[in-house]
């Protein structure tokens, strides 16, 4: 039924659980886990020489983060017996990037985490699963913690 399940990865717990459920599937469909962590870029418009190394430093970080979760995911797919690939992309909106995303290497799923925030934490704090929700053409699995 499924043969690429795209995971969007934060390296936060939650996305280890929605990795874990995804790698499950993964494996009992023959379907590959595509792990894809979206660095937000800079988000300060400076001038002058500061402004050039806050970017080389804000990107760094971001990198060396994005490595670190999607090594993580790529433990959980092997622990789970499920093929793994990872990727990081920049986008400015990270929900459309995941869509975009799973667009581009033609997923079947998306399965990601969620706080399972309501009301009004929710309407302050935005969600990205509600947005890839709204916004994605293919079916999503929201794992909640």
């Amino acid at each position: 039924m499924f043969k690429k399940i795209l995971v969007p990865t934060d390296g936060s717990s939650l996305a280890a659980a929605a990795g874990t459920v995804a790698a499950q599937l993964a494996k009992s469909q023959g379907a590959q886990v595509v792990g894809v962590y979206v660095i937000d870029p800079f988000p300060f418009i400076g001038i002058g020489d500061a402004s050039a190394v806050a970017l080389q430093s804000y990107m760094t970080e971001a990198r060396r983060a994005a490595t670190q979760a999607l090594d993580a995911l790529s433990k959980i797919c092997a622990a789970e017996g499920a093929a793994f690939v990872g990727d990081t992309i920049e986008r400015n909106v990270v929900h459309e990037g995941i869509v975009e995303t799973a667009t581009a290497e033609a997923c079947d799923l998306i399965v990601m985490g969620s706080h399972g925030r309501q009301g009004v934490k929710a309407l302050i704090l935005g969600s990205v699963a509600q947005k890839v929700l709204t916004h994605a053409s293919l079916p999503v699995l929201v794992v909640k913690a």
